[in-house]
């Protein structure tokens, strides 16, 4: 019911006054009017409920006294629902112990009749104050709380907030969960992030790579094997799944796992034991399961390359990661976050604080909002690491990024020589030819002189200098004359 905060209505707050009195609403209406207040009125209880129901309010102004219902019933059959909206009881002279009791059952506060307007004001504007602090301050905590609980999973996008309220969901669960996503997503940094905050977080996160082990040696790794089990099994060696006991188990790439793993597999999920190779005792474990795959996981079941059951017993929950190139308003925030990841791991361009000050220029940035990330995040953070190690200033610009990536979106660089675009030229290309000549003429036009040039471009000074230096422009002697 509570209606905090509405920012298209330009009103300190909704208030409703329910009270059989048409006089005592009108007075009402007109106080609360004049001091900023929306006001809807009921004339009885059953109207009164009605609003309720019907819309959120700031503030309820209640009569105790009303011939359909009292307003303490009112008040008890909101409270059971709704203890959050503020509930105000007025009343006469004599009913002043009613209105004590109305206190114990959820009131926030009661004026007896004729009330000192300059008090009830106050009271109001005092109690929805401190209900809107409330409200924030418990949506400010969620909201640092999901995103500092998940350090490393960078991103404002719309898909990556929900995002992270399935991960802050799912975290605390026991359920098997399949993170699906395109490589260089950040489907191990999801995983770390749901291990950590879960109740198992104190526990290993064990990573295995499905993909990079031969079928032998990953059944050995994962299962263990006793001494003698194969030519050099010269001992007994735990596997993954018993020094994972209480944690959790990652399978990255698990659609490259061989049939045998997969009934394995399937039994430890089931059954929530497994014998280790060579051994005829079974082992019992807690480990809870999550797995990643960059392939159509169930396109692999219907190719037989994957057992169907096994597939419906690690889909459970399914958290599907967005490509970069579908939340490019994060590029900027992750390219902050890596310029002081790297700038820390070498020592340079950080502040007093350990933030990095490097910064692309806009030309550069526009160039990374711009490219489709075939590799993702991770490609991303190496044309930051990449930028962190060629720079020469804290603001990057578009050369040091990698020609692949500046050929990529149609960037061709150090032609500076001013003659005709080429037939094939890109919209980057032609955008900064028409800038370079425009600068060149303004510059001729003011004999040279780059603080007239900037004011008559309407830029400062520091930007001109910057596309002089970007657009290769080799600026002349300021004539004797001018």
């Amino acid at each position: 019911m509570t209606a905090f905060p509405s920012a298209a209505v330009e009103t300190k707050g909704n208030v409703l006054v329910v009270d059989d009195e048409s006089d005592i609403r009108e007075s009402l209406e007109v106080l609360l009017g004049s001091e900023g207040y929306a006001v809807d009125l009921a004339q009885n209880a059953a109207e009164g409920l009605h609003k309720m129901e019907s819309r959120g309010y700031d503030l309820v102004l209640l009569d105790l006294m009303m011939p359909d219902r009292s307003g303490m019933e009112v008040l008890q059959e909101v409270r059971q629902r709704d203890r959050e909206t503020p509930i105000f009881m007025i009343t006469a002279y004599g009913s002043v112990e009613a209105a004590v009791k109305a206190l114990k059952y959820g009131a926030n506060d009661y004026f007896s009749k004729p009330w000192d307007n300059e008090k009830l004001i106050i009271e109001i504007d005092r109690m929805i104050a401190r209900r809107r602090l409330e409200y924030e301050n418990t949506h400010l905590k969620r909201a640092l709380k999901q995103r500092y609980s998940f350090p490393n999973i960078i991103g404002k996008s719309e898909r990556m907030v929900k995002l992270l309220d399935v991960v802050s969901q799912v975290a605390p669960a026991r359920s098997t969960i399949l993170i699906t996503g395109d490589t260089g997503t950040g489907k191990e940094l999801v995983a770390k992030a749901i291990h950590a905050n879960s109740p198992r977080g104190d526990r290993l996160f064990v990573a295995v790579n499905s993909g990079s082990l031969p079928p032998d040696l990953l059944e050995s790794t994962l299962f263990g094997h006793v001494k003698g089990a194969f030519t050099s099994a010269v001992q007994s060696k735990k596997g993954y799944f018993e020094v994972a006991d209480q944690g959790t188990i990652f399978f990255d790439e698990i659609g490259t796992l061989g049939a045998e793993t997969q009934i394995k597999l399937l039994r430890v999920i089931q059954e929530k034991e497994f014998t280790p190779l060579g051994s005829t005792d079974p082992i019992r474990v807690d480990v809870r399961i999550l797995a990643a795959t960059n392939a159509d996981l169930y396109q692999l079941v219907k190719d037989g390359k994957f057992r169907e059951d096994l597939y419906y017993r690690l889909n459970v929950i399914n958290i599907a990661l967005p490509p970069l190139r579908e939340r490019r308003e994060d590029i900027p925030l992750l390219a902050e976050h890596f310029f002081t990841y790297y700038c820390r791991e070498n020592n340079k361009y950080l502040d007093s604080a350990g933030r990095s000050v490097l910064h692309f220029q806009p030309e550069a940035m526009q160039v990374l909002m711009e490219h489709a990330w075939p590799g993702n995040v991770r490609e991303l953070e190496n044309v930051v690491e990449r930028a962190v190690v060629l720079a020469t200033d804290t603001s990057v610009p578009l050369d040091v990024l990698p020609d692949s990536l500046l050929q990529a979106n149609g960037v061709r660089l150090n032609r500076g020589d001013g003659g005709p675009l080429p037939a094939d030229a890109s919209l980057f290309e032609i955008v900064n030819d028409y800038e370079r000549r425009t600068i060149l003429e303004r510059l001729e036009q003011y004999s040279w002189s780059q603080t007239e040039a900037a004011e008559s471009l309407h830029v400062p000074l520091s930007t001109l200098n910057q596309k002089i230096k970007r657009l290769d422009i080799k600026i002349r002697k300021k004539s004797d004359g001018a």
